[in-house]
């Protein structure tokens, strides 16, 4: 079945926008002919989470992610990034092909994962990897409004975006943003909320989370910003790559403030910082595994578990919905 058909979409379920009797079976083809416009949420298929939709229950899931450096497939301590690459601390270096992951996570139909570009010479891995999946990953890395749409277009279902919102100096520019929004549609877009505490809160960090920015991760940012996005992406960049533990604090005020999907990754260190993600955050914020899942060369976390976790959500999903 065609994610893109059903009204359970990205392991959440929504409100759809039309009908799901409307859609399938034989009367599904005759009214798409007479009636286009029934249609036009499912025209084009997309395997995410559908943000201007009211959440019916809330999981946590498990993101995938595909994080390229120089080419390769490798998991990087996040804070140890910079333009010349001295101090870079690599946890791990696949001798495997971005496609190989897009295809793992097609078969094991993984949603919303996402492939960010660290620094150039990425862009074939990138392509590679959404050829493998399409329409079932995000992009991310070097992402502004005139290379949006050919990613899209090379299959990304949505496009990341942060360091071009702002300028040197790191203010956030709106006008920007705007530009974005209206070249591919607030739909596609992914607002990536990295950021790094400062001790009362957080701010946004820019250029592989080297530069603070002026943008506070606060209440109203979230809410100003959602108007204008499909999702959050949030790495805590502090902890991104030690699995050492996540944010919690982070974690519990994202899935207070957050009002579309959200994903947080950064220090996860146990397959059990699933169930604490969806508690900490009442389910509202999904989980993005790096450095220490087996599948990276990890030994804290094994990936086939969280396929796991990820199905038992929603077949939960399911059951709470046939009792509604």
């Amino acid at each position: 079945m065609d994610v893109g058909d059903s009204p359970f979409v990205g392991g959440r379920w929504r409100v759809a926008h039309t009908p799901f009797y409307l859609r399938t079976g034989v009367l599904g083809p005759i009214l798409h002919v007479l009636f286009p416009v029934l249609f036009q949420s499912t025209a084009y298929p997309v395997l995410s989470l559908r943000s201007e939709q009211p959440f019916l229950f809330n999981m946590t899931l498990f993101r995938p992610c595909i994080d390229l450096h120089a080419g390769q497939v490798k998991q990087i301590v996040g804070g140890s990034l910079s333009d010349d690459g001295v101090g870079l601390q690599t946890n791990f270096e696949s001798d495997r092909p971005a496609g190989y992951y897009g295809e793992l996570y097609r078969q094991d139909a993984l949603v919303g994962g996402h492939v960010i570009k660290l620094g150039p010479d990425n862009d074939h891995a990138a392509r590679e990897a959404l050829a493998a999946y399409p329409r079932g990953l995000q992009i991310g890395g070097g992402i502004q409004r005139d290379n949006a749409c050919a990613w899209l277009a090379a299959g990304a279902s949505h496009v990341i975006v942060t360091s071009w919102l702002f300028d040197g100096e790191g203010h956030f520019r709106a006008e920007r943003l705007a530009a974005l929004v209206a070249e591919v549609g607030k739909e596609r877009l992914v607002l990536d909320l990295s950021c790094r505490s400062d001790g009362a809160g957080w701010v946004v960090a820019m250029n592989r989370w080297q530069t603070s920015t002026d943008l506070a991760v606060n209440a109203a940012t979230l809410r100003q910003l959602a108007q204008s996005c499909d999702e959050f992406l949030v790495h805590a960049a502090d902890v991104e790559g030690k699995c050492e533990g996540i944010d919690a604090r982070l974690v519990e005020f994202l899935g207070a403030h957050a009002t579309i999907p959200v994903t947080y990754a950064g220090g996860v260190h146990a397959y059990n910082d699933l169930q604490t993600v969806h508690d900490l955050s009442g389910g509202k914020v999904d989980l993005t595994i790096g450095s220490a899942l087996d599948l990276f060369g990890g030994n804290q976390v094994c990936y086939a578990d969280c396929v796991a976790w990820n199905r038992a959500q929603r077949d939960e999903g399911r059951d709470l919905r046939d009792e509604t």
